[in-house]
């Protein structure tokens, strides 16, 4: 069989199976929801072989876009950690056939807390549907195992209904980008959303010109500063740019008289700025819109440094 055939085959049905979940919704999704926004605890998620590997996804999940979550083992739960889950917790219990023993022995626990559980098995009849607050049917039709043995489809249905709860709770919680930003501090968004310009800026050595610079000079300085670029000063102020682009133009287009050139005659006026205090965001997109790939710093008009666009860690 053509190999490719086959990829595609398990593409078909894991798709048709992830189509199949809208079916099947009941309010439980819905009440699932509106409880886990009211929880004042966590949502703790437990799932054995398998399903415990999805459910640590779903918790990971989470946790990073505003669900304080985290994932328990059931097997380490009934040998001790239970102590892990509190009264005001909600638990959500992943079992595939909704009789999986090690999750199965959470549930008396469980009930004595009074504690709110979400159940997320292919079987409505099956034990854990029946002990559970909310149960969210992720059933599937087939497998896409050839043997009907390997979890599949399913593994794949419950990852997505997850995902589902997760951005519902995203959207109902108006969770933002930089929300998202203070769980990822380490991440290249979680960078440009909570750092400064001022932490990342050129500011150690400048190449600083004046209008009657000439040519030589402007190259010596821009080889010197390593930034592709340099500024035109008058005084404290600030007069124009000139990039190394400019330089190459002038030379192509200026041959014969490339060496009286002076900053004056290269340089564009109005550079573009960014103060100090702004987010790296918002450098990208002052980046962005102008098309250019650095920006000077500046407090009340004085230059402060120079960011460029792999400051941003873009």
């Amino acid at each position: 069989m053509n190999i490719n055939t086959i990829a595609k085959e398990v593409f078909t049905i894991e798709a048709e199976a992830i189509a199949h979940l809208s079916e099947q919704l009941t309010p439980d999704f819905e009440g699932a929801v509106q409880d886990i926004l009211k929880c004042e605890g966590k949502l703790i998620v437990s799932g054995m072989g398998k399903s415990g590997i999805i459910g640590k996804k779903i918790a990971a999940t989470m946790a990073s876009t505003g669900t304080p979550s985290f994932f328990l083992h059931p097997g380490e739960a009934y040998h001790g950690d239970l102590g892990m889950v509190e009264k005001d917790d909600m638990v959500l219990l992943i079992s595939n056939s909704g009789e999986t023993d090690e999750v199965l022995k959470l549930i008396p626990f469980l009930k004595s807390q009074d504690n709110i559980i979400v159940a997320m098995s292919g079987n409505i009849h099956s034990t854990l549907a029946k002990n559970s607050t909310y149960h969210l049917n992720v059933s599937v039709k087939k497998e896409a195992c050839p043997l009907q043995l390997a979890p599949t489809s399913s593994t794949t249905a419950t990852l997505v209904m997850g995902d589902a709860l997760a951005v519902t709770l995203m959207k109902l919680r108006n969770f933002k980008e930089t929300d998202f930003a203070q769980f990822h501090p380490g991440g290249s968004l979680g960078r440009r959303l909570l750092t400064r310009v001022e932490d990342v800026m050129k500011k150690a050595w400048l190449p600083l010109c004046g209008v009657e610079n000439g040519i030589k000079e402007i190259i010596h300085m821009m080889s010197k500063g390593k930034m592709g670029l340099a500024i035109v000063m008058e005084g404290e102020a600030i007069i124009g740019i000139i990039t190394d682009g400019d330089i190459r133009r002038a030379m192509e287009g200026s041959e014969e008289h490339f060496f009286r050139l002076k900053a004056g005659d290269l340089m564009s006026q109005n550079p573009k700025t960014i103060d100090a205090k702004e987010k790296l965001l918002q450098a990208q997109a002052l980046m962005t819109e102008y098309k250019v790939n650095s920006l000077l710093v500046v407090e009340d008009k004085q230059l402060l440094g120079v960011v460029q666009i792999y400051d941003l860690g873009v």
